[in-house]
């Protein structure tokens, strides 16, 4: 069963950067979709950003366009997230989370996913 582990999280002021990272153990990311997702306290958990296991087609959620870069990295069996120009309403637990369903499909909600990392903390402060 694919395992995912998260890294990269921690404190950043606003307008600051950090670079999140999935990394797969026991099987190759390259059958997978992958989405980043996030949870504040109290929140629902919200899609931010997902790449299909082609890597041709990306999505992004309208709070985060133009700020967060996702990306993949077949040698490293890694999937990044960029975060620039942080907000602290951008304070959440990040999760990844993969699916197999094809080389253009690119997963939005956090539902339909079949695996899950246990989260990294981004706290920016105000």
């Amino acid at each position: 069963q694919l395992q995912l582990v998260e890294s990269g999280g921690g404190l950043v002021q606003p307008g600051g950067s950090l670079r999140l990272s999935c990394a797969a153990s026991r099987f190759t990311l390259d059958y997978y979709a992958i989405g980043w997702f996030r949870q504040a306290p109290g929140k629902e958990r919200e899609g931010v950003s997902c790449i299909s296991s082609s890597g041709s087609r990306t999505n992004y959620a309208d709070s985060v366009k133009g700020r967060f870069t996702i990306s993949r990295d077949t040698v490293k069996n890694t999937v990044y997230l960029q975060m620039n120009s942080l907000k602290p309403e951008d304070t959440a637990v990040y999760y990844c989370a993969a699916v197999s369903r094809g080389p253009y499909y690119c997963p939005y909600g956090p539902g339909g996913m079949d695996y899950w990392g246990k989260g990294t903390l981004v706290t920016v402060s105000s």
